[in-house]
């Protein structure tokens, strides 16, 4: 539970709050508080303990939560953009249309969160965890998610234009319907995914593991896949035009039934 006295200072303001941090190295617990709707803009939370604690609808604008432990939180429609989440702990955090603009989540855990309709545009997850997390809806604009963890993610339906993806780790994702168009896949992981309809235009695939990928429908126009691992791939009903295939010859069309496995 959270402590009073934390509590007793945090209604003081951000000003004294911070001014205060700037003289303590303790671990302030607000474990289980209701801070909902409640300016929090640049608050320094770092490595604050807000486990299971409400902070629906709070602005934490530029907020400092480097190393916080926020699981279990409840972050519905918080304000975060700009915000410092570098390592920090959101194990099954409640996320939901939150606004995630421009936040530093380096090598955050998420695993098990819920980011449905969330604006994570221009966000840094790289080397985060975000496996079994719910992305549905996200706005993943310009997001980095290289080198991050994303088994068994639900990016179902998600837009990853142009995004940066180098040695992502999709294993068992939910990737159906995504647009890649233009994303770096560079030695990313996506065996096992489910990438039906999915749009790869134009994508960069080198070193790329789609091992028993379920590719039925998907867009892979124009791509190079010499450098890809494509054994167990399900490729019927794929568009390969043009495409330059690992047994070095060039598919022409559409290809029906196409099942690569070797």
């Amino acid at each position: 539970m959270a402590n009073q006295e934390y509590l007793a200072l945090l209604e003081r303001g951000v000003e004294d709050w911070n001014e205060w941090r700037q003289m303590q190295s303790v671990k302030p617990d607000l474990s289980g508080a209701n801070l909902s709707k409640i300016d929090l803009e640049l608050i320094d939370f770092t490595r604050t303990d807000l486990n299971g604690a409400n902070l629906s609808q709070a602005s934490l604008r530029g907020a400092y939560l480097r190393d916080a432990d926020l699981s279990n939180t409840l972050l519905l429609e918080i304000d975060l953009q700009d915000a410092d989440l570098r390592n920090a702990l959101l194990y099954n955090a409640d996320l939901t249309k939150a606004k995630l603009i421009r936040a530093q989540l380096l090598n955050a855990n998420l695993t098990g969160a819920i980011l449905r309709d969330a604006n994570l545009c221009d966000a840094n997850l790289s080397w985060a965890d975000l496996t079994n997390v719910d992305l549905r809806g996200a706005n993943l604009t310009g997001v980095d998610f290289s080198r991050a963890k994303l088994q068994a993610a639900n990016f179902n339906l998600v837009d990853l234009c142009a995004t940066n993806l180098i040695e992502a780790d999709f294993r068992q994702a939910n990737l159906v319907g995504v647009d890649f168009s233009g994303a770096n896949l560079s030695r990313a992981n996506l065996s096992g995914a489910d990438l039906r309809e999915a749009y790869l235009f134009d994508v960069k695939l080198a070193g790329a593991d789609l091992t028993g990928c379920n590719l039925k429908g998907a867009c892979l126009h124009a791509i190079d896949l010499r450098e890809v691992k494509l054994e167990g791939a399900n490729l019927s009903g794929t568009d390969l035009e043009g495409a330059i295939l690992p047994v070095n010859k060039r598919a022409v069309g559409n290809q029906d039934d196409i099942t690569l496995g070797y």
